[in-house]
């Protein structure tokens, strides 16, 4: 098949404009021949269940699915009944990003909090965790937090733990969004279980596309009792996989060894390459923190427009005129380097 793009060119919207990492390709490629059951009763997916169970924990159950969006939506369903609700930072990407798959397709009400940098924090829960036993309210059961969070940002193991002691006392349970957790795990160099089953989080939306994966994610349910159901829920939603050998496949290459903090380490130092590169340059402002591969920063409305002719990327807010710079696992030094070059010649600022 003749190519259709230029492999040379990478952009900065999104990690999930990445390619396959090749180990991941050479594991699908040793995954297919012959014959295999299908659903799920295959050796690959049996075998990947120790995999997680090695990173999450003895209780850790995995179910491949085919994408985040999924991932969230069946996790959250199996976690609340009807006349449950989940509470989750006005930036959740289940609140801006699913298309209102949640409340369309899951049934789900969510109640949104404000947030100054993404990040519940056991007070912020409060402004939401209220109305039990009320009839005309939809009575919140799960808190949902993403590591990392749509602006970023990283919960620590220790902010982890605190929401999830606050979220059970109140009979709340904890949904972790991890679509990039492998990025926040490798930010804090801490095990990817410091940040969930060890701190109490009773469900997980684990990524895989975004680190590497051809296409994949798993719905991890770390606490049996969380969560009732996912067999038939997945099914329902339209998510099991025929041929899942090829998704466990991907997963036991990302998870058995080291390629997941791999491409996470890559992907952060990107970003934090690009924040220096640009932070001093006039006419640009980084206003939030760089903790792992996205960086924010606030330009001219006219270098916004002119750039993304020239490479790929989001404006965040177009009010404030912020935009957002992804790096993902492929991002090299010379890929910054040629983006900074870019962003400061059409600020018309002289680079040696």
């Amino acid at each position: 098949m003749t190519p259709r793009h230029d492999p040379r060119l990478k952009g900065f919207a999104s990690d999930n404009y990445a390619g396959v990492h090749p180990e991941i390709l050479q594991a699908i490629a040793e995954a297919n021949g012959g014959h295999q059951i299908s659903y799920g009763d295959d050796v690959y997916t049996e075998a990947l269940q120790d995999v997680f169970r090695r990173h999450f924990g003895d209780q850790a159950r995995a179910w491949p699915v085919f994408n985040g969006t999924a991932a969230n939506v069946i996790s959250l369903r199996a976690m609340t009944a009807h006349w449950e609700a989940v509470i989750c930072p006005e930036t959740a990407h289940i609140n801006t990003d699913e298309g209102g798959a949640p409340e369309v397709a899951g049934g789900i009400k969510l109640l949104t909090v404000p947030t100054p940098d993404g990040k519940l924090t056991p007070e912020l829960i409060d402004r939401q965790a209220w109305g039990f036993g009320d009839v005309h309210r939809a009575q919140p059961k799960v808190v949902s937090l993403s590591n990392t969070t749509e602006l970023g940002t990283v919960y620590t193991p220790d902010e982890i733990a605190a929401i999830c002691a606050h979220a059970h006392e109140r009979g709340l349970l904890v949904h972790l969004d991890g679509s990039r957790l492998t990025n926040a795990a490798a930010a804090l160099d801490v095990p990817l279980r410091a940040l969930t089953t060890d701190a109490g989080v009773d469900v997980l939306s684990f990524g895989g596309t975004k680190i590497g994966l051809l296409y994949g994610e798993a719905v991890v349910v770390l606490n049996p009792e969380a969560a009732a159901g996912i067999d038939y829920i997945r099914k329902t939603f339209m998510q099991l996989s025929s041929k899942m050998r090829f998704v466990s496949a991907q997963f036991e290459a990302l998870l058995s060894g080291d390629l997941w903090l791999r491409n996470a380490r890559q992907a952060n130092a990107m970003g934090r390459r690009l924040a220096e590169a640009v932070r001093d340059l006039p006419g640009v402002e980084v206003p939030r923190a760089v903790e792992a591969n996205a960086v924010f920063a606030v330009l001219p409305a006219d270098v916004t427009q002119r750039l993304q002719k020239r490479f790929r990327f989001y404006t965040w807010n177009e009010a404030t005129g912020e935009v957002r710079w992804m790096c993902a696992w492929d991002t090299t030094e010379a890929d910054v380097d040629a983006f900074a070059a870019a962003v400061a010649e059409e600020l018309g600022v002289q680079t040696p």
